[in-house]
């Protein structure tokens, strides 16, 4: 019968089975981010793999945590763990001696001097016993959903410099003409606009040890440094001044409401009828409605004079639309404001480089054992016409 293996033995074997796991998820990583910079999408069974390799990793990573245990508590040399009571009575010579005779009115007994704890020291602590519970992976903070860029129409460009031309003017004198008699002459003004791409940038520096030590680590990098560009672009796109390296915005270049009808517009619901009204009367046909998740949800529980919900389905599922125009909720937007537009045809996104992860040694990185993870894009944003777009506020917030 082979002897039986120490902590350490045991330690060192599964040691060596977790380097070969953590090889194999090293392997895949570097594949899947090989994919990532050729823009290749990853199939269900390359991501199955991932998982699966991940999991073994994980699952072997929790083993070898449990032996190290057993080692720092003095197990390697097959020592004995830390003893429960039960254990600890039944060594005692008043058991040993109570098994033996087992005469009648015979007892045993073993003081406890300490009330039983989950200390990890001291007389009744039992907590060199408990084993922690790990969850694999990072908990990972919660991220925005985008959603004003799928509002636009898409383009590509391979120039910094996107140029492009605008009816400024229109004089239409059409009319009905004698026979020969001099026929009227309209009059039709252009101007030529210029836009520029921008690049949107963020890097994180992180030691090699970690990228090599923490599998996750690395796709967890790469999908912030991805969701930081995201996020600054949806606040460019709306909100961009123009000046420096920032995009030219669709709110600085908004028309700003004005009641049309001259009327006392009220009720929130109210006042975004007229707005798509006057981007109606300047025949821009509105398909859109951006605001921010508070005050769409004031709208949907504005109630009637019976207390019915006006717009708003508790139960329901029907989506979030005013006017036949879908709204757009999102944090981006500021409370109190909104903007109603033509977007898919008044303006436009181009990408000239589309979000992109490179890595790569800056400064001293290489002498250091430290790798720079940067993330960038490079676009350029043209609202053709300004008019399109009604930017106002319901009045709520002073």
């Amino acid at each position: 019968m082979s002897e039986q293996k120490s902590a350490a033995q045991l330690a060192a074997e599964t040691k060596a089975a977790f380097d070969q796991k953590h090889d194999a998820v090293k392997e895949v990583a570097e594949k899947a981010l090989d994919m990532a910079q050729k823009g290749e999408t990853a199939t269900a069974a390359f991501k199955a793999e991932m998982d699966e390799k991940l999991s073994a990793m994980n699952g072997m990573k929790a083993q070898l945590a449990e032996l190290e245990q057993q080692l720092s508590r003095g197990g390697g040399d097959g020592a004995q763990e830390a003893k429960s009571l039960g254990q600890r009575f039944v060594e005692t010579d008043d058991f040993k001696g109570f098994k033996d005779t087992q005469r009648k009115g015979a007892s045993a007994s073993m003081e406890v001097k300490a009330d039983i704890t989950t200390a990890t020291t001291g007389a009744g602590g039992v907590g060199a016993a408990i084993q922690p519970n790990y969850r694999p992976g990072v908990i990972e903070q919660p991220r925005r959903r985008m959603t004003v860029r799928q509002l636009l129409m898409p383009g590509t460009t391979d120039s910094p410099v996107v140029d492009y031309t605008v009816e400024t003017g229109f004089t239409n004198n059409a009319a009905p003409a004698a026979e020969g008699a001099l026929k009227a002459q309209s009059d039709l003004t252009l101007d030529d606009v210029q836009t520029r791409t921008k690049v949107l940038a963020h890097w994180f520096r992180v030691s090699k040890q970690t990228l090599s030590d923490v599998a996750q680590i690395r796709t967890l990098i790469d999908t912030r440094l991805m969701y930081g560009l995201e996020m600054v672009e949806e606040m460019q796109i709306l909100f961009g001044d123009g000046t420096g390296e920032n995009l030219h915005g669709i709110v600085p270049q908004a028309t700003a409401y004005v009641d049309p009808t001259g009327g006392a517009d009220t009720q929130s619901i109210d006042k975004i009828r007229l707005m798509l009204l006057q981007a109606s009367l300047a025949e821009y046909p509105s398909d859109g409605i951006v605001m921010n998740p508070i005050d769409w949800a004031w709208i949907e529980l504005l109630k009637d004079g019976e207390g019915r919900y006006i717009i708003g389905q508790p139960q329901g599922n029907i989506g979030a639309t005013l006017w036949n125009a879908p709204v757009v909720a999102t944090q981006a937007m500021t409370v109190d404001k909104v903007l109603t537009g033509a977007f898919g045809m008044a303006a436009q996104l181009f990408d000239q480089w589309a979000g992109r992860i490179e890595t790569g040694f800056q400064d001293d990185d290489f002498t250091r054992n430290k790798v720079t993870i940067l993330a960038e894009e490079r676009l350029a944003l043209a609202v053709y016409r300004p008019e399109a777009f009604i930017y106002g506020d319901f009045g709520r917030v002073a």
